[in-house]
């Protein structure tokens, strides 16, 4: 017999083809093989939400090829993902396929390996017509919400411009945090600590209660008066406190987690991060090991464990650390009330495969995920790390000061994963002890406000607020970007002015579609279409009703920012007409009111109401096509040289700083670009030519250990600035 296997993957289907045998032929759909057509809404909403799904146009040869073996085949098995994305992918095949071939089934698995793929095609099943529900009513609510809102954004503030039904909140957080930190107003604010000396070990207390209460020092007075106290004191020990301190391990991964670790450990994007665990699941070739799904499904919300993963796990641990570092029972982990519980979290197949038994298989990012994964499931099943907790409390008249004290007793679950504390002991002190004064530190601080979000911390906010799913995060945070509603300033996202204006007119036009609470309760109704317990017709009803009645709304109220113009009392100095301040692709700008027969334009900044021209900052350099000056201007990518003749010449030129390129013979600036990341590094500006590039900024100096040509400047936030050898194999560091 012959028997047809289509997966979305060719890497899935390379593995696949491995574990099933010569009867089976393995075929890649790579990714949907249909969708609703670009060139219009494609769903009538008069009809039910009738969706209109055409072949897209670079799957037409993939879908001919998949009919053809079909036809060939006694058997179709449609293998995509165990989730609603793949639910449609597979839905769609069969739709396509139905007339062709009638024995159709769905298989699937949570993990890669032979014995899972085996298992599963022994009991495959009809597709879950629910979870494709799930999936075509998101389609469809994206659908209305962008190709209804879009049009309405693009007569207003100008073409091409586009809102998402989750995106468009997501940049909402990022939005209200900015002005959040905006509004924020710094508060002084002092602590004072003591430093006592006993059996010459020197040690810190901190002021902890004046007269019974928290001490709340705001100024440098207050705490003058506190300090000459203390000094003028005397010290005695009036209580100590010993406890054993237990700190259990983290829950394994799930994606929101895997995510957020990946970022704050290795600074990896999520698309990164997804596309590593991506491979991972599908399969790697560990040489005469064969090939193997390195880790389960990497899509989900569930912290369940098969009871095999844990049996193997605990096995491991003992026969690798010892009875103690187990506990008497296995640990098992709550999800969230959203979760699929059949679903498993993100663990390695096995805890056979070792990292560092496949290192030498894995690309190095690989590797720290894969690390990163396995030792925090394994982690999970291990004893709690304990600690001897110690806090001495040491009264002077009112002021009552502590010190605390840890050591940590037991490793536990450290010894795999997360970060040790650092032992802080205390010298052995007694109640009623006087003390030995050897300084009092007081130190003024500022309270700062709420950071920026990062990747880790955006993803961390979306899911505790229940916006988006697992799937969703990566196409989140990429589209916000590549759409110029926020942008990534040193890994942290800040909105443009463009997402600045367009939040607030979504905000006001559609309270709904950007409400917070409203997004998250449309996910847990289609998780609720998921299971069967709603209807996606009426959802999709309900929802147009209103929304329909605010587009209305927004094409006659919406303020009309593409025809604004501001005018001011400025002078264009090219025609003497009037200047006026007009929206663009960047923000606002200045522009002549005789536009289109004068195109003068200028940057401006407005100070207590005035509006004062930025005058370009004109270099040294002149241009190479017309000779004139070149002006220092600002893109995407960071700052550069254009010509001031723009537009009749669009010479341009990366920026230098002020090295030459230190590779011999070459004789090209050393120029700073911004990568699309929005990281800064350094190349050469005769690109492609030269191939120089550094994460770090060259300096014209010889290494004095090694004697190469030139060295580097590293900043990191545990050593601060550092001069260092620009060859890997030498280890010169100084510190600057």
């Amino acid at each position: 017999m012959s028997h047809l296997v289509i997966v979305e993957s060719p890497a899935k289907a390379r593995t696949l083809e491995k574990y099933l045998g010569k009867n089976f032929h393995v075929k890649a759909s790579v990714g949907h093989v249909k969708d609703l057509p670009k060139s219009k809404l494609g769903v009538d909403v008069k009809k039910k939400f009738k969706p209109e799904y055409v072949v897209l146009k670079d799957k037409q040869k993939v879908l001919d090829e998949i009919k053809k073996a079909a036809k060939k085949s006694d058997a179709v098995y449609l293998a995509p993902d165990p989730d609603r994305e793949g639910e449609a992918i597979a839905w769609h095949i069969r739709d396509e396929l139905k007339k062709i071939n009638t024995n159709i089934q769905r298989v699937s698995f949570n993990q890669i390996t032979k014995n899972a793929v085996l298992e599963a095609f022994k009991h495959p099943y009809e597709l879950d017509e629910n979870r494709f529900n799930a999936q075509q009513t998101r389609r469809i609510l994206d659908r209305l919400v962008g190709y209804m809102i879009s049009p309405v954004l693009w007569d207003k503030v100008r073409r091409g411009l586009s809102a998402g039904r989750v995106q468009s909140v997501a940049v909402r957080l990022i939005v209200e945090r900015e002005r959040e930190i905006q509004a924020f107003k710094p508060e002084e604010y002092w602590t004072v600590s003591c430093f006592f000396e006993k059996n010459n070990t020197l040690f810190e207390a901190k002021l902890f209660k004046i007269n019974d209460e928290k001490p709340e020092i705001k100024n440098e007075q207050q705490s003058g008066l506190i300090t000459q106290d203390l000094n003028n004191g005397k010290f005695q020990v009036t209580s100590i406190e010993r406890k054993e301190k237990k700190r259990n391990p983290l829950p394994p991964y799930i994606t929101s987690t895997l995510q957020q670790d990946a970022y704050s450990r290795y600074r990896f994007t999520t698309k990164k991060t997804m596309g590593l665990a991506q491979k991972l699941y599908e399969g790697v070739d560990l040489g005469d090991l064969g090939t193997h799904g390195l880790i389960t499904y990497m899509r989900t919300d569930s912290t369940n464990i098969a009871p095999e993963a844990v049996h193997q796990a605990r096995s491991f641990i003992t026969q690798t650390y010892g009875k103690d570092f187990i506990p008497q029972a296995a640990h098992m982990y709550k999800s969230a009330k959203a979760a699929q519980e059949a679903h498993e979290c993100v663990r390695p197949t096995s805890v056979d495969f070792e990292p560092s038994k496949v290192k030498r298989y894995l690309a190095p990012d690989q590797f720290k995920l894969y690390q990163l994964i396995w030792n925090r499931f394994l982690a999970c099943q291990m004893s709690a790390a304990v600690f001897d907790q110690t806090a001495i409390d040491i009264s002077c008249s009112q002021y009552v000061l502590r010190a605390n004290g840890s050591i940590l007793k037991f490793e536990g679950f450290l010894k795999v994963y997360g970060e040790r504390e650092e032992s802080n002991t205390l010298p052995e002190l007694v109640e009623k002890e006087l003390l030995s004064l050897n300084k009092v530190d007081p130190k003024q601080h500022f309270t700062q406000p709420p950071p920026r979000f990062n990747e880790g911390s955006l993803v961390k906010d979306l899911e505790s607020k229940g916006i988006g799913r697992p799937s969703t995060y990566a196409s989140i945070l990429s589209n916000i970007v590549e759409k110029k509603y926020v942008e990534k300033n040193e890994g942290r996202f800040q909105p443009t002015e463009l997402g600045l204006l367009v939040t607030d007119l979504l905000v006001k036009s559609f309270p709904e579609i950007l409400d917070i609470a409203f997004t998250a309760d449309m996910e847990n109704q289609l998780d609720a279409i998921e299971e069967g317990k709603a209807d996606w017709i009426k959802l999709l009803d309900e929802f147009y009703k209103s929304f329909s009645q605010h587009v209305k709304k927004a094409k006659k109220e919406m303020k009309d920012v593409k025809g604004q113009e501001t005018p001011t009392d400025l002078k264009c100095t090219t025609c003497h007409a009037s200047m006026v301040i007009k929206w663009g692709r960047r923000g606002k700008f200045l522009a002549c009111s005789n536009y289109p027969e004068c195109r003068e334009t200028s940057d401006f900044k407005e100070v207590d109401g005035i509006i004062e021209i930025v005058k370009p900052e004109v270099s040294d350099e002149k241009c190479e096509k017309c000779g004139s000056p070149m002006q220092v201007k600002s893109g995407r990518f960071g700052k550069f040289l254009a010509c001031s003749k723009y537009p009749e010449c669009k010479s341009t030129k990366s920026l230098g700083i002020g090295i030459k390129c230190p590779l011999e013979d070459c004789g090209g600036d050393v120029v700073q670009r911004r990568s699309k990341r929005g990281r800064f590094f350094y190349g050469c500006s005769k690109y492609p030519k030269c191939n120089f590039v550094s994460w770090y900024k060259p300096i014209s100096q010889a290494c004095p250990k090694c004697k190469a040509s030139y060295v580097l400047e590293k900043v990191s936030k545990k050593e601060g600035t550092m001069m260092i050898c620009s060859r890997k194999e030498c280890d010169y560091k100084k510190s600057l």
